[in-house]
């Protein structure tokens, strides 16, 4: 075995069904008393009914929290912060929530709790990424990790069949990632393995049924574990391609995750075997293909595979290419922007990954 470095990130988990009920016991464990709830405009009253629950004001809740986290936003709900003496932070939602939390906790120095409703895993990283002038960028400091993770399975039983299905492939991209990341080491990718494991098999049975409560468990379970795994490596190609995206042509995040993870990995194939090899061992029916196992994987899901249904323009392709490129994430095969932009552009169309990039 070779030498490696392995640093754990100092994380608080509760897990299980009719965890949320633990929410106000964590804030008296935390000796805080006014939170600033915070949502996206799509879960306001499911926010609003958590923070009537414990007894807060209307005024304690922010719904405003949108994909990138832009950073007017955040610069809004800072005002909020201000204005009511908030000690604390309460996060209900996905990426978006939880990337406004991280936002508002890492400049207040105050405390974070995350309540996920999606498996985009955010809430495992110390990593925040946020949009300016229509540039994200992204920065890792374990001040920006959050202080306590409350995972409610039956918070993800209403989560619709497709948001499911993107959100849980976001998850996977993550830890596929992390298999080749330039700080690897073998106990996180033994973690990672099992995230994707554990969501390759559950994802394909929620499309079909999304009320199975234990599909619903391993998916909760799968995110986590893929969600420590991005929080502990570096990211590579094809994060790097997913930011550049979002933040500059504004794509949805899980939607642009699920469809360029096959293509990214496409193009890193020849530099990393050994992943590969691993990988297929994990997605079903692969036949010993990673690429071909990820494939199947999205057509069972019934998911989207053509950035150009959500808005990228085909013009927008070489532009896309050069932003990704001008400061890239380490990757194992150096970085060929002919390739890079043909992968963004089968991408764009919808094509099935291939490996001849």
């Amino acid at each position: 075995m070779a030498s490696f470095e392995y640093n754990g990130n100092p994380s608080r988990v509760i897990f299980g069904s009719g965890t949320l009920s633990t929410l106000a016991a964590e804030l008296a464990r935390l000796k805080v008393h006014t939170p600033l709830f915070l949502s996206t405009p799509e879960q306001q009253g499911s926010i609003l009914e958590l923070a009537k629950s414990l007894g807060a004001a209307a005024d304690h809740v922010f719904s405003e929290a949108t994909m990138h986290t832009p950073i007017h936003i955040t610069e809004k709900a800072l005002g909020v912060v201000n204005a009511f003496g908030v000690d604390s932070f309460v996060s209900l939602g996905g990426g978006s929530t939880i990337g406004l939390g991280k936002a508002l906790s890492v400049r207040t120095g105050k405390p974070h709790i995350c309540i996920p409703t999606t498996y985009a895993g955010s809430e495992m990283t110390p990593i925040l990424g946020e949009t300016v002038d229509g540039l994200k960028t992204t920065r890792r400091d374990l001040a920006i990790l959050p202080t306590t993770v409350i995972y409610d399975i039956d918070l993800t039983l209403t989560l619709p069949a497709m948001m499911s299905a993107t959100s849980g492939v976001n998850a996977i991209a993550h830890s596929v990632e992390a298999l080749y990341a330039a700080n690897k080491n073998p106990i996180v990718s033994v973690l990672a393995l099992e995230g994707i494991r554990s969501l390759a098999r559950s994802l394909p049975a929620l499309v079909s049924l999304p009320s199975d409560i234990d599909a619903r468990k391993d998916a909760l379970y799968g995110a986590w574990l893929c969600g420590f795994c991005l929080g502990s490596v570096d990211m590579a190609l094809h994060h790097k391609l997913c930011h550049t995206l979002g933040g500059s042509f504004n794509l949805p995040h899980a939607e642009t995750h699920t469809i360029v993870l096959p293509h990214a990995l496409a193009y890193n194939a020849p530099a990393i075997p050994e992943a590969m090899r691993k990988l297929a061992e994990v997605l079903p029916d692969s036949d010993g293909d990673a690429i071909k196992g990820l494939n199947l994987l999205l057509e069972r899901l019934g998911v989207k595979r053509a950035l150009k249904d959500f808005g990228l323009k085909e013009e927008d392709v070489a532009k896309a290419a050069e932003i990704a490129l001008s400061k890239p994430y380490p990757n194992p095969r150096p970085l060929e922007k002919a390739s890079i932009q043909e992968l963004i552009r089968r991408a764009w169309a919808g094509d099935n990954a291939r490996a001849d990039l």
